[in-house]
């Protein structure tokens, strides 16, 4: 077994994790964080989409001891209270959700990339959610939702 520290949403945890303890494990069943969700565990479908140290990463394949004193955000930790964050009220507003079982993982990556580019083009929103798979849409309103969280993330 092995010991790990974690800032998760701005609260530092600690737990005991045996080392092949995924970080989707040690966020669901130890943290109690249930807005990662687990769709394939072969880091194909983008549900467990959070970001470590500032960056998205698939914690369906990332080890917690991997973690280990690392700042992680998961789906919980980007609303204020009851104000969502930009993207997620894009999301809301826009219709980027059906089933809401990929949602989490959507905006985090979605995050992510307007971090990176504050003003993606319909084809780099695309080809960045190539990692990320949604059964129920045609993708149009999650695409269009990213453009409108991008644009409120730019104030």
């Amino acid at each position: 077994m092995a010991n790990v520290t974690m800032t998760i949403n701005g609260k530092q945890v600690s737990g005991e994790v045996e080392s092949r303890t995924l970080l989707v494990e040690f966020l669901r069943d130890q943290q109690r964080l249930t807005g990662t969700h687990v769709g394939c565990d072969t880091s194909q479908c983008g549900a467990c989409v959070v970001h470590v140290n500032g960056d998205s990463a698939k914690s369906c394949t990332m080890l917690a001891v991997q973690a280990d004193g690392a700042d992680v955000t998961t789906i919980e930790g980007l609303a204020n209270g009851d104000d969502l964050h930009p993207m997620q009220a894009a999301f809301r507003e826009n219709h980027g959700l059906q089933c809401g079982f990929c949602t989490p993982g959507m905006i985090m990556s979605a995050i992510d990339l307007v971090k990176n580019n504050a003003d993606p083009s319909e084809t780099e929103i695309r080809e960045w959610l190539e990692g990320n798979i949604c059964r129920c849409t045609g993708y149009h309103n999650i695409v269009k939702s990213i453009k409108a969280g991008a644009e409120a993330m730019r104030g």
